[in-house]
Formats: structure tokens, C-alpha cells, sequence
């Protein structure tokens, strides 16, 4: 009993969160750099031209760019202007990716390193914190969403979930049994989030391949029930908003776009120094733009579908759609499908860039997986 007291005392001592420093780290101590700041070793670099296809997929095919062009139709632009708008705001931030992206496959290391070749030592904290911080607020709202997904599937196994009492007062704004969904979710998140990042790649391929299929099995449901895409209001709705007033609308729809994934625009080193080449991750240029625009017509589509089916509204969230289902084993695995969407959005574009950061402030006592 006695050496179990001893032990925890100790684990209270900073001293023994000590990270060792690798016998072939590039910083003279562990103040400046660790094993997971320094060049990838060549073993490690892993992600090949497939991997990096399979990693937007993966990012592309989640809740926010199902709705993402909602934003754009409720400010007056008709669907042919939307479209336009998304392809061009994502090939241009597929630019931005592609050429940081380029220095991380180059150099092998992450972006708070090369961040210190613009900024400084000092002044990058700056610019390294405010990424930490966004990707933590955006961790909660995936993993919030990840918790409609649990629910959900809950909901298609014992309907009488949507029964339970509700012992939380109106303040909280969550009710009891979303509360419980949000930490099943954060539990069954968590283990994944102690895969290495060059072995992460699994995750994201497994998600290429299960998602897209569920959103194009949504697609075809959709087209099959409202007799094709003549029976979509939103095909044949026009654009409220002409002239002037319509291009500054289209530059503003364009200009979301372009922001949506800015952040990875940043900090897209922190995974392609796994590259197995430089040119393993040339393939972004092209699978953003197409991936992302496939997928938000995918949610165009299929949102203006439920519309015409259940008359409620446009349910832009599609887990609300999946809520009007009655077919239980339906709604199961399309929640599934959206929950591993979800998860792999959160793990590749929040929990690993925010770990990168916080191995950049604290490196003697924090690498990845303590960020994570």
C-alpha cells in the first residue's frame, strides 16, 4: 500500500512528467523540441497520394458540408449560382493546402515548427495558441454533433429513448438524454484518439469508403421518392436577389467556402510530413474542390428531397431528416455512418492539429497523444 501512495505522490511531482528527449532530436534540450516536433524519420512517413484522397474524402463527407449551402440559398442565390460559388472557394483554399502542404512534405515537420520561421520563438505562441483554441471550440461542436449521431442510433434500436425524463433545468439548453449520448460519443472518440498520426490514415480510408456509400444511398432514396430531380423545389427555385446585390451575395457565398476548412490551410503540415514524397499530396489540388462540391449537392439534393416528402420545413440538419424515418435499421446506419464522419473530422481536423500545438508550448512535458 505503502509503494501505490509513493507512486501517486511522485506522479504529483512536474519532474515526472518529464518527456526523455530522443538520442537524435535536432534542439540542443527538450525546451525548444521532442520526438514528435522533429523531422519525421523516414520510417514513419507513411501517407501515400491515396491517403491524402481518402483524408478530404473523409473531411468533405460530414454534417457541416451537407448544410453548407442552406447558408447560401437563405441569402437569395438560386442552386446554379451556389454550386459555383463552393467549387471556387474550395479550389482555392486546395491551392493554399497544396503549397504549405508542400513545405511539410518537404521538411518533415509540423506547422508550429515552420511557424517559427515566420513569426519567431517568441511571437509564434501567438499565432499557435489562437489555432489551439479554435480547434478546441471546434472539438466541442463535432463532438456535440457526434452526440445527435449516438442518439439517434440509440433511438433506432429502443425508440423509448426519446421517453426519457428530462432532469436538467431550460438553462442548460441540452436536455438529459442528450447529455448522456454526448458522453457515449466522447467515450467511444476517445481510444481513437491514441492512434499514432501515421497510422491514423486507416481511419480515414475506412471512412472514404462507408460514408460516401451511405450519402449516395441517401441521394438515390431521395431522387427515388420525389420522382427525380424534377420532383426538388429547390431545382426549380430562382435566385430572390439581381444585379449588384447578387454578385456581392455570390463573393460572400464563395468567401464561406474558402473559409471552411482555412484553418487546415495553416497548419496542413502537421500531416503531410508523413508524406511518403512531396508529391504524394500534389492529389489535394484536385479532390477538395471536386469532393466537397459533389457532397454539398449531395446535401442539396436530398435536403430538398425531405422537404417535398414530409412537408416540414427544410430539414437542413441530416440528422433531423433521418428522424422523420421509420425504417429503424435505415437510420441506424446512416447515423452510424454520420457519427464515424464525424469522428474522423474531429481526430484529423481539431484534436490532431490542437495536440501539434500544445506540443509546441509545453514540449518537455507534452507530445501528441498528452495533447490529444
Amino acid at each position: 500500500m505503502s509503494g501505490v501512495k509513493q507512486r501517486i505522490a511522485k506522479l504529483t511531482q512536474p519532474s515526472a512528467w518529464v518527456l526523455e528527449p530522443e538520442a537524435a532530436t535536432f534542439a540542443p534540450n527538450n525546451k525548444w523540441s521532442n520526438k514528435d516536433m522533429d523531422v519525421v524519420p523516414p520510417h514513419l512517413r507513411t501517407w501515400s497520394s491515396w491517403d491524402f484522397i481518402a483524408y478530404w474524402l473523409s473531411d468533405a463527407a460530414n454534417v457541416a458540408t451537407w448544410n453548407m449551402a442552406s447558408s447560401m440559398l437563405a441569402i437569395g442565390l438560386s442552386w446554379r449560382q451556389v454550386l459555383p460559388a463552393i467549387a471556387v472557394g474550395h479550389f482555392l483554399i486546395a491551392i493554399v493546402i497544396t503549397l504549405n502542404g508542400t513545405i511539410g512534405a518537404q521538411l518533415h515537420v509540423p506547422f508550429p515548427v515552420l511557424n517559427r520561421s515566420s513569426f519567431g520563438f517568441y511571437f509564434a505562441y501567438f499565432s499557435i495558441i489562437s489555432r489551439a483554441i479554435l480547434a478546441m471550440f471546434w472539438f466541442g461542436i463535432q463532438t456535440t454533433t457526434g452526440g445527435e449521431c449516438v442518439y439517434q442510433m440509440l433511438k433506432a434500436i429502443w425508440p423509448s429513448i426519446q421517453h426519457l425524463p428530462n432532469h436538467l433545468p431550460e438553462t442548460a439548453s441540452i436536455t438529459t438524454s442528450a447529455m448522456m449520448c454526448y458522453f457515449l460519443y466522447w467515450l467511444i472518440q476517445l481510444p481513437l484518439l491514441l492512434i499514432p498520426v501515421h497510422k491514423i490514415r486507416w481511419l480515414f480510408n475506412i471512412k472514404s469508403i462507408i460514408v460516401p456509400a451511405c450519402w449516395l444511398s441517401m441521394f438515390i432514396w431521395a431522387l427515388a421518392k420525389t420522382g427525380g430531380a424534377s420532383g426538388t423545389s429547390i431545382y426549380s427555385q430562382p435566385a430572390t436577389i439581381h444585379g449588384s446585390k447578387a454578385v456581392w451575395a455570390w463573393f460572400a457565398a464563395m468567401n464561406s467556402a474558402l473559409g471552411n476548412f482555412a484553418t487546415l490551410g495553416v497548419n496542413i503540415p502537421d500531416f503531410t510530413r508523413f508524406a511518403r514524397s512531396p508529391r504524394a499530396q500534389y492529389s489535394q489540388m484536385l479532390v477538395i474542390p471536386v469532393a466537397f462540391t459533389f457532397f454539398a449537392f449531395i446535401g442539396l439534393t436530398v435536403t430538398s428531397s425531405g422537404y417535398e416528402i414530409y412537408g416540414k420545413g427544410y430539414l437542413w440538419d441530416p440528422l433531423k431528416l433521418i428522424d422523420q424515418w421509420d425504417n429503424r435499421a435505415a437510420a441506424f446506419f446512416a447515423s452510424f455512418s454520420f457519427a464515424l464522419a464525424t469522428v474522423a473530422t474531429n481526430i484529423g481536423a481539431n484534436s490532431i492539429s490542437c495536440a501539434n500545438d500544445l506540443t509546441a508550448l509545453a514540449p518537455r512535458y507534452i507530445n501528441i497523444r498528452r495533447g490529444q
